[in-house]
């Protein structure tokens, strides 16, 4: 009866399982996700987040993680148990034209799962998802609206080569030809007609560099990397699929959804951010996170936190999304160090949150709602963050510096908030210095460079007007450098960025480029204007930011330096009533010669005055500012921060330096509104700034041959927490008259170079002393309390400490399954 009552248990608890699953796994409906990876540990830890929402979302059916490896990597990779895998042969070195594009193993790796996995001779649809992507609920094709014949995809509207010369180069139905990615649900018959197609379409594209260019792709890199994107498009226009378009199905965090829609699928392939909290994948390419015992990702904000940031019901359900989404690689994370033998971490707050009923109740299955399951392709979501590729123009970031402490620690404070901005594009410092000041300069690898003469000394007139560099550098770089991008933001170095600055959000165009107000150039209005510009009337008091279109800028920059020069030369009116120059000794000439080199062409400006705000000015209820510009001393309290006082204080390269804290905001007084939003706004200027410099020194001081100073007369604190971003290097254009060594310690002589490496001997050998003495203390107290120990005691075991190891701290995005922890 026993056995009876076993065997009776065990068949319910089979049938309650088939009556789970059993209509994923009725014939004609068997459903079965892939996804596609390599042997890195940038992947390792997005195939953990992968494998986590699988899980939670009660996603039917199999999944199989495609996994490309040479047999070079296979030998030291760790990863092998983290997802139900299928070994594919690596093709990011193409075997016969030696290109390496690691985004061709997706449909390589498809075409071999499809020849010899057993698994794929058991299935009706398929699923094919990002390894950066989090599933939210049930991904079940017949219930998105696929059909044979007919996929269903995700929405990649920046595939405008589907309707241009290229599509028509590559396929011979362009008319056919769908701009979709990211998710694909399809029927098995389908994917066995497409995917050799798919891989030969991507081979075609890829080689076919003469049309890689972002007009013809809308690839914003131009470097044919969405080849595969474009394959897949092309292979299924070829064999007459035509997809149901839906973008509602998946979102990128950051964006805000659409009322009634509930994305099913997250797709973390851009930064996004809460608040002052902000997540790039890009910064965890090399990161060890996966087996590094007790290490997670930063903790974003708590719900409650996220509910009192935000009023409209929209954007916080965007904000809760983005919280999700990192909550869920977190819980991964956390469980699969359990599963590779770590100890059990500490109690604290946040991991409490994530093995809460709330948090469970937040990351419960979601299921499609009739607003998600709409077909017809609308406007992309509004947004916060740009999209690599969409059609919106690609553009690029510039300021202008000097080879000077002063601008070295301005620059570190702009390149960190870029970076946590989630500013698109990228940042180029345009540097300026004499040959002289270039041999003893600390400060080359602080931010992608284009180096520039200086023309602080005029080289005919011998004016001292350091401010000229600004345009004259706009100019040398549009002459020297190779730039592809459409739209150009100027910033000055003493700024911080809070968000986004982009031509779509602005409304710039060819023509109407966008800036600030300046309100103090009144010489736009009086003779000043008369005298410099032959269209007064077209002269526009602005300044500070700049979004200008590319063409506009290549006919405005030499103006812009000629203006300023004959501004500059006119002191017969440098007056305050006629410039609004409180010094009136000259030094806003140059933003006199924007004003009326702009106005020469009539460039009339979009001025917009949400764009920027001084700390220590009020802010206009509901703004959300763009920019700090600290050009001005603000104060909270008896704080203040100017940095005209910082001129030649050297905080760069003066280990653990910063600038004086600011109050905490806890203690601001709460009862007049405007005085509180003013002052937290200063107090967020200030603590960029500093935890800008305490990431950079974390990066150069536990280096051997870091700069350091510990007996700086600033303060001095040794942290060590996350990295927020990383500095991408770039071109580097150097002019002829800077002349410039391969090296970065170019400035260094061999004498000094012979010193450094003596020293360095030094200290090593110090080291080992150190090592050795101590061993030998702890030998001779050791020997001398067993020599104590009472005879017949035995001896305890000691077990050794673990510790948990500091974790890798680092920086194209692509497309590329373990055990699941109870």
């Amino acid at each position: 009866m026993g056995k009876l009552g076993v065997l009776f248990l065990v068949g319910v608890f089979v049938l309650v399982l088939m009556v789970k699953k059993g209509w994923a796994e009725e014939k004609g409906r068997r459903i079965h996700t892939l996804f596609s990876v390599e042997c890195q540990n940038y992947f390792d830890w997005q195939t953990v987040g992968l494998m986590r929402s699988y899980k939670k979302a009660q996603q039917p059916g199999p999944i199989t993680r495609l996994l490309s490896c040479t047999d070079e990597e296979k030998k030291s990779y760790r990863g092998m148990n983290l997802a139900p895998t299928f070994e594919v042969p690596s093709m990011s070195k193409h075997p016969k034209t030696g290109d390496w594009y690691p985004a061709i193993n997706k449909p390589a790796g498809i075409v071999h799962w499809l020849k010899f996995s057993e698994e794929a001779k058991n299935v009706d649809w398929v699923v094919i998802l990002d390894a950066d992507q989090i599933i939210r609920g049930p991904i079940v094709p017949w219930e998105l609206g696929a059909e044979k014949g007919r996929p269903v995809a995700a929405y990649y509207g920046y595939l405008v080569g589907c309707n241009n010369l290229l599509a028509k180069l590559h396929t011979k139905h362009p008319e056919r030809c769908d701009r979709v990615g990211g998710l694909l649900a399809m029927h098995i018959d389908d994917l066995h007609a497409l995917a050799p197609m798919w891989l030969s379409k991507t081979e075609e594209v890829r080689e076919d560099r003469a049309h890689w260019t972002t007009n013809l792709t809308g690839d914003i890199y131009g470097q044919g990397w969405i080849s595969e994107m474009y394959g897949y498009s092309f292979g299924a226009a070829e064999v007459g699929l035509r997809h149901k378009i839906n973008d509602n199905l998946m979102i990128y965090p950051g964006y805000i959804p659409r009322p009634g829609v509930e994305p099913i699928l997250l797709h973390y392939g851009l930064p996004f951010s809460v608040g002052n909290w902000s997540f790039s994948k890009l910064d965890h390419h090399e990161d060890n996170i996966v087996y590094d015992c007790g290490r997670l990702f930063p903790e974003p904000p708590y719900p409650r936190e996220v509910r009192a940031m935000e009023t409209d019901p929209d954007k916080r359900r965007a904000l809760f999304l983005n919280i999700e989404c990192i909550n869920t690689l977190n819980e991964g994370l956390l469980l699969q160090h359990a599963a590779n033998g770590c100890p059990k971490p500490k109690w604290s707050k946040y991991l409490s949150l994530l093995k809460s009923n709330t948090f469970a109740e937040l990351t419960r299955p979601k299921y499609l709602t009739p607003e998600t399951l709409q077909l017809k392709v609308v406007k992309v979501q509004n947004q916060v963050f740009d999209e690599p590729g969409r059609p919106h123009p690609k553009i690029h970031t510039i300021f202008s510096t000097e080879c000077i402490p002063y601008f070295d620690w301005q620059t570190v404070g702009l390149v960190h908030s870029f970076h946590l901005s989630g500013q698109p594009g990228n940042i180029t410092r345009l540097l300026s210095c004499t040959d002289e000041d270039l041999k003893e300069y600390k400060g080359l690898d602080l931010a992608p460079t284009h180096f520039v003469p200086s023309m602080s000394r005029h080289p005919l007139t011998g004016d001292w007007y350091p401010a000229i560099n600004k345009p004259a550098a706009v100019l040398h770089w549009l002459n020297h450098a190779k730039i592809d991008a459409e739209f150009i933001v100027i910033l000055d170095a003493d700024m911080i960025m809070r968000g986004t600055i982009t031509p779509w959000e602005f409304d710039a165009a060819r023509g109407r480029p966008v800036s600030t107000p300046y309100d103090y150039l009144i010489g736009c209005h009086n003779e000043l204007a008369e005298l410099h510009t032959r269209h007064p009337e077209a002269c526009d008091k602005v300044g500070g930011v700049i979004i200008m279109h590319i063409d506009d800028l290549r006919k405005f920059a030499m103006l812009w330096l000629h203006k300023t020069e004959e501004v500059r030369a006119d002191t017969a009116h440098y007056a305050k009533n006629i410039t609004g120059d409180i010094y009136e000794s000259g030094w806003i000439s140059e933003m006199y010669g924007y004003s009326f080199g702009a106005a020469e062409l009539n460039l009339r400006h979009n001025i917009n005055n949400e764009i920027l705000i001084y700390p220590g000015y009020v802010p206009q209820p509901g703004v959300k500012y763009r920019v700090f510009h600290y050009g001005l001393e603000f104060k909270v309290g008896n704080w203040s921060f100017d940095k005209a006082n910082w001129r030649d204080v050297d905080v760069v390269h003066n280990c653990w330096s910063k600038f004086p804290d600011p109050p905490d905001p806890s203690s601001l007084d709460q009862t007049d509104e405007d005085s509180l939003q003013r002052d937290l706004l200063s107090i967020e200027c200030a603590r960029t700034l500093n935890e800008a410099l305490r990431l950079h020194h974390e990066r150069i001081c536990f280096k051997p041959n870091s700069v350091s100073n510990s007996n700086s007369t600033l303060n001095n604190e040794v942290t060590v927490s996350r990295k927020i971003g990383k500095i991408n290097e770039s071109h580097t254009i150097r002019s002829n008259s800077v002349p410039m060594n391969n090296s970065r310690e170019s400035s260094y002589s061999v004498e000094d170079e012979q010193m450094h490496r003596s020293f360095r001997v030094w200290i090593i050998c110090l080291w080992v002393f150190s090592i050795f003495g101590f061993a030998a203390v702890i030998w001779i107290l050791f020997a001398s309390r067993k020599r104590q120990r009472k005879r017949g005691k035995s001896y305890k075991s000691k077990r050794r400490p673990l510790y948990a190891g500091f974790g890798d701290i680092n920086g194209l995005e692509k497309h590329m399954r373990g055990v699941e922890i109870l």
